[in-house]
Formats: C-alpha cells, structure tokens, sequence
C-alpha cells in the first residue's frame, strides 16, 4: 500500500508539474490573462463591480478570489468591489426552491448586477446549465463575461468575452489551473489599481 500510494503522489506531482510548464509556456493564454487584468481594472475604476460564480470546488475559488479583492492579496490597501453569488444560503435556497438550480446564479446577476460590472464564470466542463444561464443573463445586461473552464471549453467556449481553458481533461487539474491563475489575476490587479509597498517583490 505504502509503494503505491508514493506511485500516486508522484504521479500527482509529475501532471501537476507539466501543467504548470504548460500555462507557463502558453503565449496565447499569457496574452488572455493580461486581458482579463485590463477589463478587470478598467471595471473597478469606473465604479463597477467583478462578479465571481461556480459550482463545488470552483464556488470555493470564487469566494477565495473575491475575499483576496475585498480583504487584501500581497498587501494593505484599500478594498476592491467584489461579490461571490456563492455565499448567500437563504438566497441559494429560496431561489433553488422557487425557480430551480439552474437560475441560482442568473437571478442574483438580475439583482445585483449593472451594466459595466464583470462576471466570472468558473465551470471545469464549461457545460454547468446554471453557469451558463448566468453568462447569458450577465451578457443580456450588458455584464462582461471571463470564463474558467477546462481544455476543450465546452459551451462556454463561444459566450464568454475571455475564456480560459486550462491544458487538461481532469477535474483535479483544472481547477489547480484556476487557482494559479485566479492567484495571479488577483495579485496583478493589486498592483495595477494600487502602487506597491517600495519593499513588496
């Protein structure tokens, strides 16, 4: 047992590596991120807001990239506008309850959202029905779209204005794709929105 489970961990660590070289050595996709970095900061200072939303594990990325805006990433100033539709359990529920999962996300993009404000959609399939009934709504409003999704896209490949697909077929990996990026997007939008401490890399 303790042989294969080193097997695994080192097979882990090898895909996790080659995922990493991958977006690291994508042109394209550098390119992309810096895009998603210019929409984002061009939507703070106008007075709008980033939206983040997804399922399962990409609903706890979508708190953890709207708490390191609102709080702080790298270091202290002051807070970035953004909402995590992932958080509010009586909204979640009453809306479950009363419209369907599919239009969790939709109908707190109809509240919540204005036109000028930026939604991003996180789904590893890029086929979640309630994500991309979320995208379309946002897109009816006048609410840019940036897509996290995995290698092949799926449907939201097409309906997003920036969709990121990260160099994999695994659940696992791509969200370990999303994280490094969402990591990097965050820290990246600190710094264009505010000048960094003398001492900060």
């Amino acid at each position: 047992m303790a042989r294969s489970l080193s097997d695994y961990m080192r097979g882990e660590f090898d895909k996790s590596r080659s995922l990493i070289e991958a977006i690291a050595g994508d042109a394209a996709l550098h390119a992309q991120v810096l895009d998603v970095v210019r929409k984002s900061v061009a939507t703070l200072r106008r007075g709008n807001k980033l939206l983040f939303a997804g399922n399962g594990g990409s609903a706890a990325d979508a708190q953890h990239w709207a708490a390191e805006l609102v709080s702080r990433f790298h270091y202290d100033r002051p807070g970035l506008s953004g909402i995590a539709l992932t958080t509010d359990t009586s909204a979640l529920t009453a809306i479950g309850n009363d419209y369907g999962y599919e239009r969790v996300f939709a109908r707190q993009i109809e509240a919540l959202g204005r036109a000028g404000d930026l939604l991003f959609a996180i789904s590893t399939s890029g086929n979640s029905k309630n994500i991309l009934l979320g995208i379309e709504t946002a897109r009816a409003a006048g609410i840019g779209v940036i897509g996290f999704t995995g290698r092949r896209g799926g449907a939201m490949a097409t309906q997003c204005d920036i969709c990121l697909c990260m160099p994999s077929d695994e659940t696992p990996k791509i969200q370990e794709g999303h994280e490094l990026l969402g990591h990097l997007i965050c820290g990246m939008i600190e710094r264009e929105m505010f000048e960094p401490p003398a001492r900060q890399p």
